[in-house]
């Protein structure tokens, strides 16, 4: 079929969801442009970075593995209405993410991490894709996506661009500080013992950043299943390394954690589970662990101290969004 002639039915598909819709978005409603983003990390950035300039809106909630993630009808409506589509690119979304392209044709689409990190500083994979992802691991890297954001922003919304490009900042000295206190909390652990062991491998750039080996079960999609050799593999390293815990994802089923703790006993090294942490998706939406800053601490904080460190209290840079979700420490 010609492609003018997918685009025509594509639209009117569009068209015909939206009658059957009834009701306008919330940022029609609102008189400000609405921004879809993907993962919600992409999400909680753009709209520190809006403000009330505009309605953000996260595809993929806690929980949701963007790996996998496949477009229902609704997000097709949804994707053809915005004004902004954001993601984040080198392969986080699959194939979801090359539809995008496709599916948001004739408006506004940015894949935020190629734009903001060089591909220089991309971890090389063996994966399909060949890339790893999980910039977002590394928060000084993860920060320069709030100035892209917002020049892409303030195309849509001209009044608010100087306003946005000083949100963008203030953000970026948050995330500074965050950077600081994660590289002192890792820094705690006893070096013979930072070793960090979960259910995919989606910590590389963490570890690279912060001073970890990491050792993840799956590889950086998981898009497959992981193999035996590859939870024997990992069994070998927790056994050799005595490694204290080990831990879960909230968006990865916890089986293959289970299964290693359990053959690690067998060969007589008890691993404790160390915690869950935030790995493709944030914590549930309206709480501390729903914020990209939340989402580091709280990893942070369970892995210090499951491998033996101690985090020390959030940094004055963190006032302002401890204040906000009331931690005190």
């Amino acid at each position: 079929m010609p492609k003018s002639i997918f685009r025509i039915i594509n639209f009117i598909t569009v068209g015909l969801l939206l009658s059957a819709c009834g009701s306008p978005t919330a940022g029609e409603v609102a008189g400000k442009p609405e921004v879809i983003t993907t993962v919600g990390m992409i999400a909680d950035v753009a709209q520190n970075v809006a403000g009330r300039c505009a309605t953000v809106v996260p595809l993929m909630g806690p929980g949701t593995d963007p790996h996998t993630y496949r477009a229902s009808a609704r997000d097709s409506r949804t994707l053809g209405s915005t004004d902004l589509i954001l993601y984040s690119g080198y392969a986080l979304e699959g194939e979801f993410g090359e539809l995008l392209g496709r599916i948001g044709e004739g408006r506004p689409t940015l894949a935020v991490a190629e734009a903001a990190i060089p591909r220089a500083e991309i971890i090389a994979t063996d994966s399909k894709y060949g890339v790893d992802p999980h910039v977002w691991m590394d928060v000084a890297s993860w920060g320069r996506i709030a100035d892209v954001t917002a020049r892409s922003l303030s195309e849509l919304v001209p009044n608010c661009a100087a306003r946005m490009r000083r949100n963008a900042a203030a953000y970026r000295r948050q995330l500074g500080a965050l950077d600081g206190w994660v590289r002192e909390s890792i820094a705690s652990i006893p070096e013979e013992q930072r070793i960090l062991v979960t259910a995919h491998d989606a910590f590389g750039y963490y570890a690279r950043a912060y001073g970890l080996e990491v050792a993840g079960i799956q590889g950086v999609s998981t898009a497959s299943e992981a193999a035996i050799s590859d939870i024997r593999s990992t069994v070998d390293t927790v056994v050799a390394r005595r490694v204290p815990a080990i831990f879960v994802e909230s968006s990865v089923n916890g089986r293959t954690i289970q299964a290693v703790q359990q053959a690690a006993a067998d060969r007589g090294v008890e691993t404790r589970v160390g915690g869950q942490l935030y790995s493709d998706a944030m914590g549930e939406a309206g709480t501390k662990d729903g914020t990209y800053i939340g989402m580091i601490v709280h990893n942070t904080r369970a892995i210090t101290q499951a491998l033996g460190g101690t985090a020390p209290p959030l940094p004055t840079g963190l006032r302002a969004w401890a204040e906000r979700w009331g931690v005190t420490s």
